[in-house]
């Protein structure tokens, strides 16, 4: 089956892993899947060193159920040796894909999503908090997430933890929800400053689909790459 225009392009013909641990996990985390992985966004270094990939992972569908569906994926060539090696993260939001790869070096403009690729923001609040998510990747890291996508408009909820101590509200809630009718989406963000208090809205299926709560937040409140925590309870 010859790739679609959807298809990664991971411009890895002529290289090789620089081990055997590198070879297997590639092929076990990303190749093994590729042909079902959408590239949402992606950008190559004008030295061939870098690439950058947003993923849609279309194997979570069929997987355990909330898992996150987006891959940020970063690959890192030596022209020289013609190797390779990769990192990469599972993430439930686009925004938070290309946070974790702007704090790895990818130009923010480089990785932005193409016109037409996916749903498009429904109000100017969606789009300035999806600014602020792809801005600052290092104040907040990720405890867990749930993405629903056995509607027609599917939810994404996301259980952030500041990673300043002195943050007011430490715990935050995104909460994502598709249109597929209109093939847009909203995300809103609420303020904790417990985490049982976090984790009962994480829970709550019809709170989820209200505003949450308002709360003075600061104005650079992002997700960083993955950090372990007490997952709360699954819905």
């Amino acid at each position: 089956m010859s790739p679609s225009k959807y298809s990664p392009d991971f411009r890895l013909d002529g290289y090789q892993a620089a081990s055997d641990e590198v070879e297997e996990h590639f092929y076990g985390r990303i190749e093994a899947d590729e042909d079902m992985l959408t590239a949402l966004a992606e950008h190559h270094s004008a030295d061939a060193r870098h690439s950058f990939h947003v993923l849609h992972d279309g194997t979570a569908t069929w997987g355990i159920p909330g898992e996150p569906q987006i891959i940020a994926l970063h690959i890192t060539r030596d022209p020289g040796a013609r190797t390779f090696t990769f990192e990469h993260a599972a993430l439930p939001l686009p925004a938070m894909a290309q946070s974790w790869l702007v704090s790895r070096g990818c130009p923010r403009e480089g990785i932005r999503l193409p016109p037409g690729m996916g749903t498009t923001p429904a109000d100017e609040a969606t789009t300035a908090l999806q600014d602020r998510l792809v801005g600052d990747g290092h104040r907040f890291a990720l405890i867990d997430s749930y993405t629903n996508d056995s509607s027609n408009r599917p939810r994404t909820t996301v259980l952030l933890r500041a990673l300043d101590d002195k943050d007011a509200h430490p715990f935050r809630v995104l909460v994502e929800e598709a249109d597929l009718a209109k093939y847009t989406h909203t995300l809103r963000e609420g303020g904790f400053p417990t985490y049982d208090a976090a984790v009962s809205y994480f829970n709550d299926p019809e709170g989820v689909r209200q505003k949450p709560p308002t709360t003075h937040l600061p104005q650079r409140a992002v997700p960083a790459p993955p950090a372990s925590g007490a997952a709360p309870r699954r819905r």
